[in-house]
């Protein structure tokens, strides 16, 4: 008889839903591909821009390509004003994640293509989001802080216009390509949650933007964007520590997690965290808080030889691991942490929603309807009976 495989109740784990050309995740051997090229390749050699380009046009562009690319991201830096108003109006004490997403329908709203499904207006509407996502948040770091909104300095890289808007400080030029590096390498990973939520979304024939809403609401969550936040608090909570080893052994003997360890697919270490280790203790030993990352190894080295002990061999650092210290090094608050997330990964959400309303890998759109199994047996196997309220005790 024929291998009967339960796909209900698992998360649609393994479950294949549609074809993509976007990128590709091996789980099992860690590799990571953007439009056939390797993350390492893309990381080392590359730009978040050119990257962009790269998923939503499945090609690398030419110079003159890429300089256009680059210029209406510029042109498009500036926030509507009525979405800034808007913005100043929420309770300071809001989420960042939550400003975000409240801020995406305001932004489609100001937006001259938002009627328009054709393909090149849905690119030049991933082009202002590409632009506008990292603006909002640097803007609202600011409005909730009581200082003043900075305008985009064009001289600077995207990370580095970041970093200027979000910080005040014009920042140097290492630690900018650094941010750039941590970009590319979040820009898109498959049918992750967000990723799924925006295709799910725009399969009705919803607009872009209801798609990356519902992205950004995805991606709040501690189990999929979030979780690099938890590991800054982790991270501060053991900075005095003295015994680390015997709390990560605690922490697993208790049942608890090690927040930035494991992974939905990875099996092995995640290949973007490769990066991001190597990077954290060289941008810590050029700010002399390599402590950070020594804690972060430290914490490592034990859950995994304690994880292996138990059985679970394949639990090892994913993305958010060594990305929070990185980020906290940068000068990035533990809140912020997941809308930088959103900063890079909106290059990936919007040549995913492309392609879904394209059908571009699955040969023509489909609109997603999955069935469940209805579980609920509240009269028998006949329909309740609905008893009017002044009959009912």
């Amino acid at each position: 008889m024929a291998e009967t495989i339960n796909t209900k109740n698992i998360g649609l784990r393994g479950v294949k839903v549609a074809d993509t050309r976007i990128s590709d995740v091996d789980g099992t051997n860690g590799v990571l591909i953007y439009r056939g090229f390797r993350i390492e390749q893309l990381a080392e050699r590359s730009t978040f821009v050119e990257t962009a380009y790269l998923l939503l046009h499945d090609r690398l562009p030419n110079a003159q390509e890429l300089e256009l690319f680059k210029k209406g991201i510029k042109e498009a830096r500036q926030i509507p004003g009525f979405v800034l108003e808007a913005i100043k109006q929420l309770p300071k004490t809001s989420a960042p994640m939550d400003v975000l997403q409240a801020s995406i329908p305001l932004l489609g709203m100001a937006d001259p293509d938002l009627a328009d499904d054709s393909r090149e207006a849905n690119l030049r509407k991933a082009v202002r989001l590409i632009s506008r996502v990292p603006a909002v948040v640097a803007a609202w770091h600011r409005i909730r802080n009581g200082q003043d909104l900075l305008p985009p300095d064009d001289g600077l890289s995207h990370a580095g216009n970041f970093l200027w808007q979000l910080t005040g400080a014009r920042p140097d030029a290492e630690i900018a390509k650094d941010l750039d590096t941590c970009l590319v390498l979040h820009a898109d990973h498959s049918f992750n949650a967000s990723t799924f939520a925006c295709r799910e979304v725009v399969s009705t024939q919803a607009h872009l933007y209801a798609g990356v809403a519902a992205g950004v609401g995805a991606l709040s969550g501690s189990l999929h964007g979030g979780a690099n936040a938890q590991v800054m608090k982790m991270l501060e909570a053991l900075k005095n520590e003295r015994d680390v080893p015997g709390w990560v052994r605690k922490q697993l003997d208790d049942g608890r997690k090690i927040m930035g360890m494991g992974h939905a697919i990875y099996k092995t270490t995640d290949p973007r965290a490769r990066f991001l280790k190597d990077m954290c203790f060289q941008l810590g030993k050029k700010l002399n808080e390599e402590h950070w990352c020594r804690l972060s190894a430290q914490i490592e080295e034990t859950a995994v030889a304690e994880l292996a002990k138990r059985g679970k061999t394949t639990i090892k650092p994913n993305v958010d691991f060594y990305s929070a210290p990185v980020y906290h090094m940068m000068g990035i608050p533990a809140d912020m942490m997941t809308p930088v997330f959103a900063v890079s990964r909106i290059a990936g959400w919007t040549a995913h929603i492309i392609e879904e309303k394209f059908g571009d890998a699955q040969g023509k759109p489909a609109l997603y309807r999955p069935s469940s199994e209805y579980t609920g047996n509240y009269c028998g196997k006949e329909a309740c009976t609905y008893t009017p309220i002044e009959e009912r005790t």
